[in-house]
């Protein structure tokens, strides 16, 4: 049952800090440093908002991410591996009345928070702006070309879909509280957004509250993200009724898809020249025809499993 929020007001003298903005981490210093020097450069005002790092047991040591972190933030060690579970121990810690999540290979802009905040003045939940971010604009890979013009459209995933990436979330306190942390082994994007849609709650898209984050450099990355992503949203489809079915429907559609989109590749503003624009479809063709055989795969896998136990 959705319970009505407070209205989100001035930040009382003495009251803990209004924001807490969650920053998971795993083996990733450099991209962590760099992300608290953004975090650094807020124009929201810095008395009135904490970070806290849940790091997820990194091998380099917690002295190696305190030393890193050097006093810019607070550091939560989080035993349980996944992005959700150290979410969930960032916000644990967290005495803030809002909360906003970032990934530590993120680069917030430096009126992320400001903005993000504001916009829950007219939603409950709030899923920003995401930028894919290129090492050289005029020499992309073909991974990169491709990510520029499919990675992260959170707008169309908050418009269309009523879900929004984890990289860029902001909420109530009280909304996380009454829709429960993220999840592991689904897509925990896609589930607590989905949980907390179901509980009344309405999302919202904040254009100016704008998150950076690195394309995918080659092929290993993103195979090695969409296997991720197949595995998790697999998970969340057994949750519904007659879930396996409805994958392997929505898998026949992967290749296809490539056709449809096309177009879309050959009119991206993102894409400077004829050379990236056939790079990044065929990266696009390829990474299809890679995702419709990886879900056969996962889907006959969990078949031969049940098989088994009978």
């Amino acid at each position: 049952m959705k319970v009505p929020l407070a209205p989100i007001g001035a930040k009382k003298l003495g009251a803990p800090p209004l924001i807490s903005v969650i920053v998971p981490h795993y083996n990733g210093p450099a991209g962590l440093d760099l992300c608290l020097q953004r975090l650094a450069l807020q124009t929201y005002p810095g008395a009135d908002f904490e970070i806290i790092v849940a790091d997820n047991a990194s091998p380099q040591g917690e002295a190696e991410i305190a030393r890193i972190i050097d006093g810019r933030a607070r550091l939560v060690v989080v035993a349980e591996r996944g992005a959700g579970p150290a979410r969930n121990g960032g916000v644990a810690a967290a005495a803030g009345s809002i909360l906003a999540f970032t990934d530590a290979d993120c680069l917030p802009e430096a009126d992320w928070l400001a903005q993000g905040v504001k916009a829950l003045d007219d939603h409950d939940f709030v899923g920003g702006a995401m930028r894919v971010l290129t090492v050289d604009e005029r020499r992309m890979t073909p991974a990169e070309a491709f990510e520029c013009v499919f990675a992260f459209d959170n707008e169309a995933y908050v418009r269309k879909k009523g879900f929004t990436v984890t990289a860029n979330l902001f909420c109530p306190r009280e909304v996380f509280d009454q829709v429960d942390g993220f999840r592991v082994g689904v897509s925990e994007d896609l589930d607590w957004s989905m949980r907390a849609g179901a509980l009344g709650y309405r999302i919202g898209y904040a254009e100016g509250a704008v998150v950076g984050h690195p394309a995918r450099r080659t092929w290993d990355e993103l195979q090695s993200k969409w296997k991720r992503i197949n595995a998790e949203t697999y998970a969340l489809f057994l949750t519904r009724r007659h879930g396996r079915l409805r994958w392997l429907l929505k898998s026949l559609l992967v290749p296809w898809s490539a056709l449809a989109h096309t177009p879309r590749v050959l009119v991206s503003p993102r894409l400077n020249s004829l050379e990236q624009r056939w790079s990044a479809m065929r990266m696009m063709y390829r990474l299809r025809m890679w995702r419709f055989f990886d879900a056969l795969r996962i889907a006959s896998r969990r078949t031969r499993r049940l098989s088994r136990s009978s």
